[in-house]
């Protein structure tokens, strides 16, 4: 039952990029193009996921063992400390955002709408998350 839900909430989330346009790359390219042909919409999406996922973020992270609708334990990150690694890696993430206008997510929606081009994306991002996890001794 798990993985059904886990299914349905994925493939409601990316109908919602699809929706949004989101999963278009040009639309995430226009939006950091702040001197040119600039597209606000996505600061728009940004805030209705705030929104919709705040409260819920709140309450787990007030409770001492926060736990899922379904009772599975949520594994908050313990480190909360912004060392070189971090910004380090938010600069590699914006940097290959900016280039290709994809984030993890829509990379898959985009394969999905036809745009098999986003395989080579996703076979990057599958790459680097090995060589981090080969080389940072990560699980």
């Amino acid at each position: 039952m798990k993985n059904v839900l886990a299914f349905l909430f994925g493939g409601l989330f990316a109908i919602g990029l699809m929706f949004s346009g989101m999963s278009n790359p040009e639309k995430v390219l226009n939006f950091l193009d702040i001197t040119g042909n600039w597209d606000a919409s996505l600061a728009f999406v940004m805030l209705g996921a705030i929104a919709v996922a705040f409260i819920p973020f709140q309450i787990a992270v007030r409770k001492a063992a926060p736990k899922t609708l379904d009772g599975s334990a949520i594994d908050l990150p313990q480190n909360n400390q912004i060392d070189s690694k971090l910004i380090l890696g938010s600069i590699l993430f914006g940097i290959g955002w900016g280039i290709a206008g994809i984030c993890p997510a829509p990379a898959f929606t985009l394969i999905g709408l036809g745009f098999y081009q986003a395989i080579y994306f996703i076979v990057a991002m599958i790459l680097g998350v090995y060589i981090h996890r080969k080389f940072a001794g990560a699980n």
